[in-house]
C-alpha cells in the first residue's frame, strides 16, 4: 500500500488558476495531534503517517511521491466589499487522494509559509489558531455538520511574530476541495470566460455530477449549490453556531464549513450575538447569517451570468429565479431540524411559532442556547439521562410554554426510538465552548501543556455522551471567564 496516493485534478488546470510552490522548511517540528481515524478514511496509511516520515509531510519539510504543491488563487467580498485578489496566503494543497468510497479530497497544509498571495504577510500561523481549528471541525464534524476536517497538526520549532513572539504551528486540513464562490469571482471579474467555464466544469465533475446532464449545467451547478449552503446554514443556526467570517472567499461550493477563525458557538441566546472582533456592524451577527448565505449566492450567480445565456436578460432572470428558492430550502431544512430539536416527528403548521416563542424566551431570560434544548430532550426521556438540574433548570416563566410544548407531542409515539434517537442527535450536550478553547490554547502557548486541548477535543468530538465526569464540560462561563471578542488567525 502506498502510504498517501495523490491522484492530482486541479494542478492539471493551466496555471491561471494556482501558482506552484514548495512549502517552507521549518526547523524543530513536533506532533501537536494525528488524526489516524481520519487517514484510514480517507485511504492515507495511518502508520505512515504518524511516523517520522508523516511528520515530515505535515511539517512541510519532506514531501512524499507524487505531491504537487499548490496555491490558489480567488478573490471575494469581504464584509461586502470585493477584493479582486486574495488567494492562499498562508496554505499550500499538496495534491489530493481519492478515499475508499470514491471521493476525492484535498491535502492541505495550513501556516506553511509565505505564498505569492500573502499580501505582505509571512504565511505563517501561531499556534492558537491551529489548535482552535482542530477542535472546532472536528466538534463540527462529530455533530454531523459538513465541514473540513483536520488531519494533524504540529508545531513547528520557529516563533512567530504577531503583537508578540508566539510559538509557530501548521494545521493539515482536508477538504472535498477548496473551491470557493471567490474562487468564480475572481476569474468572472476578469471576463476569463474560458476559464471560468473550466471551473464550471471540474466543479460540476468533482461535486455535483448529475449536473452534466442538465439542458445548462451551469445553472444546474448552482441551483445545487444553493441547496448544499441553505442546508449548511440550517445545521448552523439549529447549533448556535457563528461563521463570523461569512465573506465569499470563506464559501465553499461543496457545502462544507470552512474557516474556523472568529467563530463560537452562542451561550446565552441572542439573534444579534457577534463575536468576531472586526465585525464592528454586526453583518455576521447569528440571525444574520441565513440572509448572508443568500447573498454570497447572488454574487455567485453574477459570476456565472455569462455561461447561462447569451441574453443578458434572460441570464438574469434564471439566475434569480433559482436563488429565489434558497429561502424555501433553508427554512424546509430549518424546520426540519427545529423539529427534532422539539422532539416532534412531523412539522406542522403552528411550530415555527412554537419554536420562535422558545427562542423569545431564551433571549428574555438570557438562557444557554445548548443546555436548554438538551433540558428538553430530558424532559421528554427522562429514562435516558440523569437530570442537568445542575447545571440548567428553566425559569418559571417557561412553564407556559412547556405546557404547550408537551401537548404538542401528546398523542406521538414516545416509545418510537427513531423520535428519540433524533431529538438526541438535535440536541448535543458538549459543544466547544469558547473559555475552554481559550484554556486549552492559553495552557499550549505559555505553558507548552497540550493536556487541557487533548482532554477538551476527547469531550468535543462525544458530543451528545452524557458522561458525568465530564459534565464541567457543558457548563457556561462564569463571568470571569466568559470570551467576547475572537480573532482571525491571521
Amino acid at each position: 500500500m502506498t502510504p498517501i496516493a495523490f491522484d492530482n485534478s486541479y494542478a492539471k488546470l493551466s496555471d491561471r488558476f494556482y501558482s506552484p510552490l514548495s512549502p517552507a522548511q521549518v526547523p524543530a517540528p513536533a506532533w501537536i495531534a494525528c488524526n489516524t481515524e481520519l487517514a484510514k478514511d480517507v485511504g492515507i496509511d495511518p502508520q505512515w503517517l504518524a511516523s517520522d516520515a508523516g511528520l515530515a509531510m505535515a511539517a512541510g519539510n519532506q514531501l512524499p511521491a507524487g505531491a504537487e504543491p499548490i496555491a490558489t488563487v480567488y478573490a471575494g467580498h469581504q464584509f461586502g466589499s470585493y477584493n479582486p485578489q486574495l488567494g492562499d496566503g498562508r496554505a499550500v494543497l499538496l495534491g489530493e487522494v481519492i478515499r475508499p468510497d470514491g471521493q476525492r479530497v484535498d491535502v492541505q497544509l495550513k501556516g506553511a509559509g509565505r505564498t505569492p498571495y500573502s499580501r505582505g504577510g509571512d504565511g505563517k500561523s501561531p499556534l492558537g489558531p491551529v489548535l482552535r481549528e482542530y477542535l472546532l471541525s472536528e466538534a463540527m464534524y462529530a455533530l454531523g455538520v459538513p465541514t473540513t476536517r483536520a488531519l494533524a497538526a504540529v508545531s513547528t520549532g520557529e516563533p512567530v511574530y504577531r503583537e508578540q513572539a508566539l510559538p509557530g504551528a501548521i494545521l493539515t486540513r482536508v477538504a472535498k476541495s477548496h473551491l470557493r464562490i471567490g474562487t468564480f469571482q475572481f476569474f468572472a471579474a476578469r471576463q476569463d470566460h474560458e476559464a471560468l467555464s473550466q471551473l464550471v466544469d471540474y466543479t460540476i465533475n468533482r461535486h455535483y455530477p448529475a449536473a452534466t446532464q442538465a439542458a445548462i449545467p451551469a445553472l444546474a451547478l448552482f441551483e445545487s449549490v444553493v441547496a448544499a449552503q441553505a442546508e449548511l446554514i440550517a445545521q448552523w443556526q439549529s447549533l448556535g453556531f457563528i461563521h463570523g467570517v461569512m465573506n465569499t472567499d470563506n464559501m465553499l461550493l461543496s457545502g462544507e464549513t470552512i474557516d474556523y477563525g472568529p467563530c463560537a458557538f452562542m451561550e446565552a441566546y441572542h439573534p444579534g450575538k457577534v463575536f468576531s472582533s472586526i465585525d464592528s456592524h454586526g453583518r455576521y451577527a447569528f440571525g444574520n447569517q441565513p440572509a448572508i448565505g443568500q447573498w454570497n449566492l447572488a454574487q455567485l450567480a453574477q459570476a456565472l451570468l455569462p455561461l447561462l445565456d447569451e441574453d443578458p436578460n434572460m441570464a438574469v432572470e434564471m439566475a434569480q429565479q433559482a436563488l429565489n428558492e434558497y429561502p424555501d430550502k433553508f427554512f424546509a431544512a430549518y424546520h426540519q431540524r427545529m423539529a427534532a430539536k422539539l422532539g416532534i416527528s412531523q412539522w406542522q403548521a403552528g411550530d415555527e411559532q412554537l419554536y420562535q416563542d422558545f427562542l423569545d424566551l431564551l433571549a428574555e431570560h438570557q438562557c444557554d442556547f445548548t443546555l436548554a434544548f438538551r433540558r428538553l430532550f430530558q424532559l421528554a426521556h427522562p429514562e435516558y439521562e440523569a437530570p442537568l438540574s445542575d447545571l440548567f433548570a428553566f425559569p418559571e416563566a417557561f412553564t407556559p410554554w412547556l405546557s404547550r410544548w408537551q401537548g404538542r407531542r401528546d398523542g406521538q409515539p414516545d416509545t418510537d426510538e427513531s423520535v428519540r434517537r433524533a431529538m438526541l442527535q438535535a440536541n448535543p450536550l458538549f459543544i466547544p465552548r469558547n473559555h475552554r478553547v481559550e484554556q486549552a490554547i492559553h495552557a499550549a502557548t505559555w505553558e507548552n501543556n497540550l493536556a487541557p486541548f487533548q482532554q477538551l477535543l476527547a469531550v468535543v468530538t462525544q458530543p451528545f455522551d452524557a458522561r458525568t465526569e465530564w459534565l464541567a464540560y457543558a457548563a457556561p462561563a462564569s463571568p470571569d471567564e466568559a470570551v467576547q471578542r475572537t480573532f482571525c488567525g491571521t
